[in-house]
């Protein structure tokens, strides 16, 4: 049975979180000499001499809005990165406890655990990039603490069967965290409306991919009042900056050409697929529910080098368990990928 605290770290459920000071203020006011901040105001045309909403009320209202789900549901990190850090830092105890991977899969899970010191056990996926049930209850003990689920999956760009998902959120005592960053580009409902159901469940998502603002660093947690709680306790005060909050608020009253972009990148997607299955270097073009492509060559390192030289970057992923071989293509402009098309075809092996 699913029981938070017992998941917690006893450090973290004994911690009084940072109160900063826009914390301990609630209203409208004036007059702002609480903080210590320049009053004078900042060399830039755009002032940002005060401390952001540590809590990003704003941002969090317009993406509920977009979400169909009540702002207290939401946690906002410096990047999905952060989101994933943090659970660590709550959850885990370091060299004690253990989360289990599905790779290929994810860098950052591993890499943020390796960070905090936290055991990763590892149940590779079947055939066709599904879920090893069996592999993955065999290797759940006492002190498994989140189950790491990437769905569409990066690298391999397929969706997991939501019934084998079910399945683990309805037996694992963990926490699972359902990584949804490229869940625009598939025709696959989130998981994000099935909160109510799975008090264990964490759902991320990202303003980078779909959204097209990497740049600013925005990614999005999604889970029950009570995990959002422990995120904002041991979050850093003012982990979203000003200037992020104002440009995502803008963004997100863009849905509209949003849609049309998404709409735009799946039908370059399945054109791009089309034209490389037909290469002669081209073994596979795997199914995608992403804004990429895994594409099996008959020589992916010699090909990613040729195509490197030509001035045209893609990821070698020929040597990560299960993608041997494979190079992932990020779907890019018609102009872009024409260019990659026009260069595989004077390639010579």
């Amino acid at each position: 049975m699913f029981d938070l605290d017992k998941l917690l770290r006893d450090n973290i459920r004994r911690l009084v979180p940072y109160s900063s000071a826009r914390d301990e203020f609630k209203g409208e006011a004036r007059v702002f000499i609480d903080a210590n901040e320049n009053s004078l105001g900042s060399p830039l045309t755009r002032w940002y001499n005060r401390y952001p909403d540590p809590h990003q009320c704003k941002v969090k209202e317009a993406i509920g809005r977009i979400k169909g789900i009540d702002p207290r549901h939401i946690f906002l990190g410096n990047g999905s990165d952060e989101c994933i850090d943090l659970l660590y830092r709550a959850f885990c105890i370091p060299g004690k406890d253990n989360v289990i991977i599905n790779p290929p899969t994810y860098g950052m899970y591993e890499v943020s655990a390796n960070i905090n010191d936290v055991e990763v056990r590892r149940a590779p996926l079947l055939d066709e990039f599904q879920l090893d049930l069996v592999h993955l209850e065999n290797l759940v003990d006492e002190q498994t603490k989140m189950i790491w689920i990437c769905s569409p999956n990066n690298p391999t760009a397929n969706s997991m069967n939501r019934q084998d998902v079910e399945i683990i959120l309805n037996n694992f005592p963990g926490l699972v965290v359902i990584d949804e960053a490229y869940i625009n580009f598939s025709r696959h409902r989130s998981f994000i409306q099935e909160l109510g159901d799975y008090p264990n469940l964490v759902v991320l998502q990202t303003l980078s991919k779909a959204w097209g603002l990497a740049g600013l660093r925005l990614g999005m947690a999604f889970a029950s009042e009570t995990i959002i709680g422990i995120y904002d306790k041991v979050k850093p005060p003012y982990n979203i900056g000003q200037a992020t909050q104002e440009l995502a608020l803008k963004a997100l009253e863009e849905v509209g050409q949003v849609n049309e972009m998404i709409r735009t990148l799946v039908e370059l997607r399945g054109e791009l697929s089309a034209a490389l299955a037909v290469l002669p270097m081209v073994e596979k073009v795997y199914p995608s529910d992403a804004n990429f492509l895994l594409v099996k060559m008959s020589d992916a390192h010699s090909i990613y080098a040729f195509l490197t030289g030509a001035g045209i970057v893609v990821r070698d992923r020929s040597n990560v368990q299960l993608c041997e071989g494979c190079l992932r293509i990020t779907v890019g402009t018609a102009y872009e990928n024409a260019e990659l098309l026009k260069a595989l075809k004077t390639w010579r092996a």
